[in-house]
């Protein structure tokens, strides 16, 4: 009888333990929300490969340019639904930043990365991933056809036979089209010079999509001569057969970082300290890679074809702090004046 019931109670005590071995699977497993604006064809292979390290950690994306992605965080602001942000502009995280939106956090192995991809703060607010700069995709085809030269300079982009044979993007939907934006009125002049400049350059564009590497993509398909855009999207249309040549103008050339922070007040902190850990690993540094040449860890980006050999030396000395602190009032004076050629949302 006594070993009977010493049995019996030695089975039930493994179902207990079962039980709670299952249930304890089933807890730690987290839902985070992650708003970003990297390139929709690449959010399968940043969970595939983050999930490879933490399976336990279930992505669920919401995702949208720049533009759109900043202002729904900022509608959010007292009512926050996202728990981490994994690529988006810098300049943008420096805005949530001042609002008081951003958990500060230090993530593990930060010191391993350029310092310039990390906030200033003695705990930083954000980290840097990889940053992508601005250039100008020339279609030497369809250029033949309408006679046009391969422009040297922005300026030169102001030249009568350009009219209608240029796209950017509208800053207030794309990252890409505010750092262009942002880096000409720091070139050219932050009170008058850089808003002339884009009064000139206005008269030239066809119309202003809202996505930042859609100028290039259309380029790359013939669609239109010249699309502004960024350098990466360039070298990959190029390396993919497209006839393009991807122009570093002389003046110098925006650029701006994809990083990521954590939302404060996030129900989720502690897996969401996992992801941003991870996020500054040696494995996500290569992962970027393949899509970025620029990364935030040291030693880790390999040469990408047809990429151009002088672009970092033109990179301008971004006053990020400046951009964020103005973004609105920019934004603002641009929509005044050029928004007519936008795009239909």
């Amino acid at each position: 009888m006594t070993r009977k019931i010493i049995r019996k109670n030695t089975l039930i005590a493994s179902i207990v333990a079962l039980s709670m071995a299952a249930f304890g699977n089933t807890a730690v497993a987290v839902d985070l929300t992650v708003y970003t604006a990297v390139e929709a064809e690449d959010l399968a292979r940043y969970a595939e490969t983050f999930n490879q390290d933490h399976p336990d950690i279930n992505i669920k994306w919401v995702r949208d340019s720049t533009g759109i992605v900043t202002a729904k965080l900022l509608a959010e602001k007292n009512n926050p639904q996202a728990d981490v942000i994994w690529g988006l502009a810098a300049t943008s995280l420096l805005l949530m930043k001042s609002e008081g939106m951003l958990e500060p956090y230090k993530p593990k192995g930060v010191e391993k990365l350029d310092k310039k991809f990390v906030d200033s703060g003695a705990v930083p607010t954000w980290v840097g991933m990889d940053a992508w700069v601005a250039s100008v995709c020339y279609n030497t085809v369809e250029a033949a056809k309408h006679g046009l030269e391969p422009p040297e300079t922005w300026r030169d982009l102001l030249k009568p036979m350009y009219k209608g044979h240029l796209i950017m993007p509208n800053p207030n939907s794309s990252g890409t089209g505010f750092l262009d934006v942002s880096s000409w009125l720091q070139m050219f002049g932050k009170k008058q010079g850089g808003w002339d400049f884009m009064d000139r350059l206005h008269k030239n564009i066809a119309r202003y999509t809202h996505s930042g590497s859609k100028p290039c993509k259309l380029a790359a398909a013939g669609e239109i001569p010249i699309g502004i855009s960024f350098a990466f999207r360039g070298a990959k249309s190029k390396a993919q057969g497209a006839p393009l040549e991807i122009i570093v103008p002389a003046e110098g050339v925006g650029w701006d970082m994809e990083a990521t922070a954590i939302v404060a007040g996030t129900g989720n902190l502690e897996a969401a300290q996992t992801l941003v850990d991870w996020s500054i690993t040696r494995k996500a540094n290569e992962m970027y890679n393949t899509g970025y040449a620029v990364v935030a860890m040291p030693g880790v980006a390999k040469p990408v074809e047809y990429f151009p050999p002088n672009l970092l030396e033109k990179m301008i000395d971004n006053d990020f702090e400046w951009a964020a602190n103005n973004r609105k009032a920019i934004l603002a004076e641009w929509l005044k004046r050029y928004d007519s050629k936008s795009d239909a949302k």
